[in-house]
C-alpha cells in the first residue's frame, strides 16, 4: 500500500515576485485547455499520459524535426520553461478527460434523468508544480532556487525556508521519498507544498488473534472506544469529551444566528472562526483514537458507516452539518496505516438502539426518564452508556462478519441456523458474537 502526504514550507523574504509567474502558468493552462479540446479526437488515441502530452506537444511546440505546428505555443509564451510547460500539458489534460467522461455520461443518460449539460473545464486557482533541476533546486538546509519570472525573463532567484517548517519535516519523513514541490498562495503568504510517499505492507493477522479497538463517534459525547477480543471479551475502554471546544463551537454558531437575524447575508469571518473551531475537535478525537489504538496495541480500528448524505432534519439539523465524522475517519485512516494498523467499517443500524446483551430496544434520556440522552436503560432495567453500548455492538459485527467468512458455506448455514440473528447483521449484538463463539466451539 502507497501513503502520501503533504507539507508546507513557508518561504520567506519574498511575497509579490511568483505572483507573474503564477499568471503565466494560468494562461498556459488555458491555452492547453483549447488545444485539448478542439483536438481531442487525436489527443485521446493515446493510451498513456505520456503518450498524450507528447501528442500535444507535437500539436504546440516547435523544433527542428517539426517546424510548423498548428498552434505556436512559443509565440505567446517567450522562453517558457520546458518542464513547467508540461506540467501545465498534464493539468489541462486532467481537466478536459474529466470534462469529456462527464459528457459521455450526460448524453448516454436517459433525457428525462439529465441534469443541466457539462459546462466547459476552466483554469480556476491552479498552481505550478516546480520540477527538480529545471525550476527547483535545494540548495542548502534552509534556502532553495526557484526558477521564476523576473525582470522580463525567466531567472532563477533564492529563496528561504522557515526553519520550524523544514526540521518538522526533517523529524517526521526523514525515510520518505520526497516529490516534486508545488507552489501554493494562502492569504498573502506563499507556501512549496511537498509530497511525501511511502510504501508499507500492513500485517495479515489471523482473525482469532486480532484485538481490535471500536469506536463510537457521537454528537453528544465526542468519542467512546472499546479494546475487543474475538471472545467478546472487553479489554479496555476510552473516552473523550470536549466540553470546553463544544462551547466554544455554539457561542460561534449563536454569533452567526444573531447576525443572521440582524439581516447579515455573508458573515464570512464568524464563519471562518466556527470552522476553525470544528476542525479543532476533528483533530483531537483524531488523535485520541490514535493514541488509544497504540496505546492497547491493536491490530485494527472498527468504525461505523455512516451515510450523512441528503437534507438535514429535525432539532438537531445544525449539529449534523457541522459534524465532522468523515473527516475524522479520513484522518485516523491515514495516521493507522502509517503505524500498520488496518481500519474496517461496519453498518450503524441499530448500534445504539439495541442492547448489547440481547434483550432488545433501549429507551434513551426522557423516553425512558433519564437525565441525559447519552444514557439508557435496557429492558432488563439495566441503566447503561448509550455510546459505550453502541461501542461493544460495533466491535460484535466487525468479528461476526470475519469470523463468518473464514468457515465454508455448510457449517455458515449451520452456525446461522443455530443463531438466526446473525443473518441480519443489523440486528447483531454482542450476545451474538458470544454465540456465535459458543456454536463454533462446539
Amino acid at each position: 500500500m502507497k501513503l502520501s502526504m503533504t507539507y508546507r514550507v513557508r518561504t520567506r523574504g519574498f511575497n509579490h515576485i511568483f505572483d507573474e509567474t503564477v499568471r503565466l502558468y494560468r494562461q498556459a493552462v488555458s491555452f492547453f485547455v483549447d488545444v485539448c479540446l478542439t483536438e481531442w479526437n487525436l489527443i485521446s488515441t493515446g493510451k498513456l499520459q505520456k503518450e498524450r502530452v507528447n501528442l500535444v506537444e507535437s500539436l504546440t511546440v516547435r523544433t527542428r524535426q517539426n517546424p510548423a505546428v498548428p498552434y505556436d505555443f512559443s509565440a505567446a509564451f517567450y522562453k517558457f520553461p520546458s518542464y513547467l510547460r508540461r506540467a501545465a500539458i498534464a493539468e489541462a489534460l486532467g481537466k478536459v478527460s474529466s470534462y469529456q467522461s462527464n459528457l459521455e455520461n450526460w448524453e448516454a443518460a436517459e433525457p428525462e434523468k439529465r441534469g443541466a449539460k457539462p459546462s466547459l473545464p476552466q483554469t480556476g486557482f491552479v498552481y505550478p508544480a516546480m520540477d527538480r533541476s529545471g525550476m527547483f533546486i535545494r540548495t542548502g538546509m534552509y534556502q532553495a532556487a526557484v526558477k521564476v519570472f523576473i525582470r522580463n525573463t525567466w531567472d532563477w532567484v533564492l529563496v528561504d525556508l522557515r526553519k520550524s517548517d523544514v526540521d518538522y519535516i526533517e523529524q517526521h519523513c526523514k525515510n520518505y521519498k520526497e516529490c516534486v514541490p508545488t507552489l501554493q498562495k494562502r492569504g498573502k503568504k506563499w507556501f512549496l507544498d511537498f509530497a511525501f510517499q511511502t510504501a508499507v505492507k500492513l500485517p495479515d493477522t489471523d482473525i482469532r488473534n486480532t484485538r481490535i479497538l471500536a469506536v463510537d463517534l457521537g454528537l453528544n459525547s465526542t468519542c467512546t472506544c472499546s479494546i475487543m477480543t474475538p471472545e467478546g471479551a472487553v479489554l479496555g475502554r476510552g473516552f473523550l469529551s470536549l466540553p470546553g471546544e463544544y462551547d466554544s463551537l455554539e457561542h460561534a454558531v449563536s454569533h452567526i444566528r444573531h447576525a443572521q437575524k440582524l439581516c447579515a447575508r455573508k458573515t464570512p469571518g464568524l464563519w471562518k472562526q466556527a470552522k476553525g473551531i470544528n476542525d479543532d475537535i476533528a483533530v483531537k478525537t483524531a488523535r485520541f483514537i490514535v493514541d488509544t489504538a497504540i496505546k492497547y496495541d491493536v491490530d485494527c480500528i472498527v468504525m461505523e458507516y455512516l451515510d450523512l448524505a441528503g437534507k438535514k432534519r429535525g432539532s438537531k439539523k445544525q449539529r449534523l452539518h457541522l459534524w465532522r465524522a468523515k473527516y475524522v475517519q479520513t484522518m485516523v485512516t491515514d495516521k493507522v496505516h502509517r503505524n500498520m494498523i488496518r481500519t474496517a467499517r461496519v453498518c450503524a443500524w441499530n448500534t445504539s438502539r439495541l442492547a448489547f446483551d440481547g434483550s432488545g430496544r433501549v429507551m434513551r434520556g426522557k423516553e425512558a426518564d433519564l437525565p441525559s440522552y447519552s444514557l439508557c436503560r435496557f429492558p432488563t432495567g439495566k441503566q447503561y452508556n448509550c455510546d459505550l453500548n453502541a461501542s461493544y455492538n460495533i466491535g460484535s459485527r466487525y468479528y461476526i462478519r470475519e469470523l463468518l467468512k473464514t468457515l465454508p458455506a455448510t457449517a455458515g448455514q449451520a452456525v446461522t441456523a443455530n443463531v438466526p440473528e446473525l443473518a441480519h447483521r443489523s440486528k447483531c449484538t454482542l450476545s451474538s458474537l458470544i454465540k456465535l463463539n459458543a456454536a463454533l466451539a462446539a
